[in-house]
């Protein structure tokens, strides 16, 4: 509710009064004026007048006031009350109007309770008002926290299209082909099925600035393994070739030995793959669970104070997991699934070299 204080000018101009004077009394009634100011040694109180409160919380005293001038007609001193000059009216209004691109707009907001996850709040919410018929011109969408997630997301997919387009093109450019760097490149996807499992079955929440540089930062190390068992099985593939030429001058591997080669690099490589996930899944668990040791006092007194938690596993927690879950079952997909779509691709490219009359080919 608001109070209308319409300046009536004609009234205004017969008395010789300005709508500033009128509307100066006004607010120097209800909310003060400083006028002067009371210095204390090194500081300085405003002093304010004011009407009393039992006057400047009532209307009519207030619009009763006199306003006290000089006529500039006759050089006498003339009073004439504020009633005399003003029409009020009792209206109802916004308390402040919000816009976005010119358009009107109300914003909803709210803290959520503990044990309550935000995603599932707004999850909730949003199918409540998917069976809300919204007036005619009325729209509503999810900003704030929601929004941000969304926008961290599409930055991170991004990120993540741009790392693996890089790695593609390097791997096409190293193994001049196209079958084994796509190889590599899916054992990137598949990676992200344990990243996703492993949050399913610890229950944590995902966050998803620091679970997408996390995922970026798994494509490197499963990058890592997927190429150093997928060229060792060219080298072995090369090496037996070269043998057979020299041996009995045939050309080319038949699919049993070409299968034997496969089986022979995964089970010599299995040690520096295994290796590697162990050895970085170990040093990423202290970040991980934030695990602290007072090196100090350690030394001085034999206490090392060890803690879990602090800020670091805050931020740094969910990226280590992240690995963790991801590294892990990488590992299954590069001793596993990496050299069975090798000997699926080998095979699909040996169907094709019979369909269209061309040599077999030497590896993938």
């Amino acid at each position: 509710p608001e109070v209308l204080i319409n300046i009536d000018r004609e009234a205004a101009r017969r008395f010789e009064i300005s709508t500033f004077a009128i509307a100066d009394a006004v607010r120097t009634s209800v909310f003060g004026k400083e006028v002067s100011k009371f210095k204390d040694g090194d500081d300085d109180h405003p002093i304010v007048i004011r009407a009393n409160s039992k006057y400047r919380y009532n209307l009519d005293q207030v619009l009763n006031q006199m306003i006290t001038f000089r006529s500039m007609a006759s050089g006498q001193i003339v009073q004439v009350p504020i009633s005399a000059l003003v029409k009020k009216q009792y209206t109802s209004t916004f308390d402040a109007i919000k816009r976005k691109d010119q358009q009107r707009m109300v914003t909803v907001y709210s803290n959520i309770l503990a044990n309550y996850n935000a995603n599932e709040v707004v999850a909730g919410i949003q199918s409540a008002l998917d069976e809300f018929e919204l007036p005619e011109g009325y729209s509503y969408e999810f900003t704030g926290e929601q929004q941000e997630q969304e926008e961290n997301a599409a930055f991170l997919s991004m990120a993540m299209l741009i790392a693996m387009f890089a790695i593609l093109l390097i791997l096409v450019a190293q193994f001049n082909s196209i079958s084994a760097p796509v190889i590599i490149v899916l054992s990137i996807i598949f990676s992200t099925i344990g990243v996703f499992l492993g949050y399913v079955f610890t229950n944590r929440d995902i966050e998803i600035v620091m679970t997408g540089v996390g995922i970026i930062s798994l494509a490197g190390i499963v990058v890592n393994n997927a190429i150093v068992l997928i060229d060792y099985i060219q080298l072995t593939i090369k090496r037996r070739t070269e043998e057979k030429e020299k041996a009995d001058g045939r050309k080319g591997l038949t699919a049993d030995e070409v299968r034997e080669s496969i089986v022979y690099g995964g089970s010599t490589r299995l040690r520096p793959v295994l290796l590697t996930a162990i050895t970085t899944v170990l040093g990423l668990i202290p970040l991980a669970t934030g695990f602290n040791i007072n090196f100090a006092t350690l030394i001085t007194d034999l206490d090392p104070q060890v803690y879990f938690g602090g800020d670091n596993a805050a931020f740094f927690g969910t990226m280590a997991w992240t690995v963790i879950y991801g590294l892990t079952f990488a590992t299954f997909l590069t001793l596993v699934v990496v050299p069975v779509m090798y000997w699926l691709t080998f095979k699909l490219k040996s169907g094709l070299s019979n369909v269209f009359g061309k040599k077999e080919p030497r590896t993938v």
